[in-house]
């Protein structure tokens, strides 16, 4: 009797294995995309994942559909580890009824999301769905809305890392857009409301779903992903590799690595890398890459709002958060884009106790009507809350520019930045010296007999009184000028010494950001 019990045991499992049969594998392998088993042995450490619920089936009758039931339904769901830490990963599976969200597939997907908040171990979501299972009808859009609720609760409490390795659309969308970071695979995945065919009955709009909602559509224009993977197993290498740099939850620090990247290395490139025209460009990663272990930089959303570049890395062995202004883009400023990006990304490294080091070098917010009527004082605005909320330790370095507005906005030390560093060369004033001699003296130069002549006079003069790191620093807004080729021992002292940093918020339940 026994034997025969454990033999059926291993037919339910292998029936749970196979998921939709091997015809509808062969199409799915066929069309460039792994099983759901497949994703996840290939994302978890060898051998360590422990599957849960592997023989839950669906319950509807109508439609047929109770002669249709697969164990396991058509999500998997369970644990393992990634470099020997505990994960939970739920992985849609495209073979059972199109990966489509029945009422037990969320219960499955709902369980998991909680025994990971409870146990504070990251969740990693393998998107691969047509969308609700329209037999079951509301029901299925109510399990949507339970594990929308879960992402939101989870939110800053452990890390959420979703993939789209397939269809993602309509409601389905949310799950992802409420997590911390969205992968995508070039060609194989989309995101949309609504798809190709309904935006050309409404609106006439003829698209691809690859212009509509494709990996690079969603890296590169909208915002909504933040990384685009050549393959499959291209993104969960970098899933791997992202979260070397994460803490398993709110209450732990980030992984140290210790590295044998001398913490004292000076680097002689960084003292003429900024160019003397203070309106020639440069690119603010070879400074990154110069400062930093190894030279390993782990860049965030690349190809969207490139005038500023985020990432994390590694100083010392410390895992920290790059936020960096990048002249080699409109020059650096900020703009809608760019504050929406780096406000999310200041906000996830605050919850998640990440040190944040700040490159700055802006000119200024984006002027133009384009800009004001988009939003930009309120998305500005985001980035100002973000960097004012974060307790997390805070650093900057100064490459050039400083100016106006954008000066404070940047981890300025009047919204509580714990080191702000400058190198020589640094301009830190309302704005360039050229448009301030242009307000302050436009009388003066009316009246002048040469007025180009007296016109660079006054601005030498500007520039010597102001537009230099000297005049914050005698005022303390600048804790110390350094020599830029010093720049990676200076950072990486200050984050041992503010590595029992504790800073506090006034109680509250939450603030208000300006969204």
């Amino acid at each position: 009797m026994a034997n025969s019990k454990v033999e059926e045991l291993r037919q339910l499992r292998a029936l749970s294995q196979q998921g939709g049969g091997e015809e509808r594998i062969k199409k799915q392998q066929a069309a460039g995309k792994m099983t759901a088993h497949d994703r996840i042995e290939l994302l978890l450490d060898k051998g360590s994942f422990r599957e849960i619920d592997a023989f839950v089936m669906h319950r509807e009758t109508n439609y047929g559909m109770w002669d249709r039931r697969i164990p396991g339904d058509s999500v998997v769901t369970g644990w393992g580890t990634i470099n020997g830490r505990l994960v939970y990963v739920f992985s849609q599976d495209f073979t059972v009824f199109g990966g489509s969200l029945s009422q037990v597939h969320a219960e499955k997907v709902v369980k998991i999301m909680d025994m990971a908040t409870r146990n504070g171990a990251p969740i990693i979501g393998i998107n691969d769905s047509g969308g609700a299972r329209i037999q079951e009808g509301v029901v299925s859009l109510g399990g949507y809305a339970d594990i929308f609720l879960r992402n939101t609760l989870a939110s800053g409490v452990v890390p959420q890392i979703s993939a789209i390795m397939g269809p993602c659309a309509g409601g389905a969308v949310y799950s992802p857009a409420l997590t911390d970071f969205i992968f995508m695979v070039k060609k194989t995945s989309h995101m949309f409301i609504t798809g190709p065919d309904v935006v050309k009955a409404v609106t006439g709009e003829d698209f691809t779903f690859e212009q509509l909602g494709g990996a690079m559509a969603h890296n590169q224009y909208s915002g909504v992903a933040h990384m685009a993977a050549d393959s499959e197993a291209d993104c969960l290498y970098l899933i791997r590799k992202l979260f070397s740099y994460l803490p398993s939850n709110n209450m732990e620090d980030p992984p140290f690595r210790p590295t044998k990247d001398d913490a004292l290395r000076t680097e002689a490139a960084l003292d003429s890398i900024v160019p003397e025209s203070p309106n020639k460009p440069y690119d603010i990663r070879d400074v990154i890459h110069l400062v930093v272990d190894n030279g390993e930089f782990y860049e965030i959303q690349e190809h969207f709002a490139q005038n500023i570049v985020i990432g994390f890395t590694r100083l010392g062995g410390y895992s920290v958060g790059i936020v960096a202004n990048q002249p080699m883009v409109l020059a650096g400023v900020l703009d809608i884009d760019s504050s929406e990006k780096a406000a999310r990304f200041v906000r996830f490294c605050d919850c998640f106790n990440i040190p944040l080091v700040v490159f700055e070098d802006v000119p200024g917010f984006l002027p133009g009507i384009d800009q004001e009527h988009g939003g930009i004082i309120r998305h500005g605005a985001k980035l100002l809350y973000a960097f004012c909320e974060a307790t997390v330790p805070k650093i900057t370095v100064v490459t050039r520019k400083a100016y106006g507005g954008a000066y404070c906005v940047m981890n300025s030390k009047h919204i509580r930045a714990d080191l702000n560093l400058s190198w020589p060369m640094a301009e830190i004033a309302v704005m360039g010296a050229e448009g301030a001699v242009n307000i302050i003296f436009r009388r003066e130069l009316d009246q002048a007999e040469d007025p180009d002549k007296r016109r660079a006079e006054l601005v030498a003069e500007y520039s010597e009184r102001f537009a230099n790191p000297f005049a914050a620093a005698r005022r303390g807004y600048i804790d110390d000028v350094i020599e830029p080729n010093e720049t990676r021992p200076r950072l990486i002292n200050a984050l041992n010494m503010l590595q029992n940093k504790r800073d506090n918020n006034p109680p509250k339940k939450h603030g208000n950001i300006p969204l």
